[in-house]
């Protein structure tokens, strides 16, 4: 349930939009590496959720990149 509304978000937001987003999504996952190595993790899935949402932000800059281009 939660992906489907990240996916709509990103989706929904412009080049700009995605690439604060996808700077944003690259700190959280530092942070928490960070956090991992110095500290112990709750919630070690977190890492896996992370790496998907950067990767669908990703595609979605890139598939507005193609378009634009058109």
């Amino acid at each position: 349930m939660k992906e489907t509304k990240i996916r709509e978000e990103l989706r929904s937001m412009s080049g700009k939009e995605l690439k604060s987003k996808l700077e944003e999504l690259r700190r959280e996952r530092l942070n928490l590496v960070i956090n991992a190595t110095t500290a112990h993790v709750k919630d070690y899935s977190q890492f896996k959720k992370l790496r998907k949402n950067i990767a669908q932000a990703l595609t979605y800059l890139r598939q507005k990149q193609i378009s634009e281009t058109k």
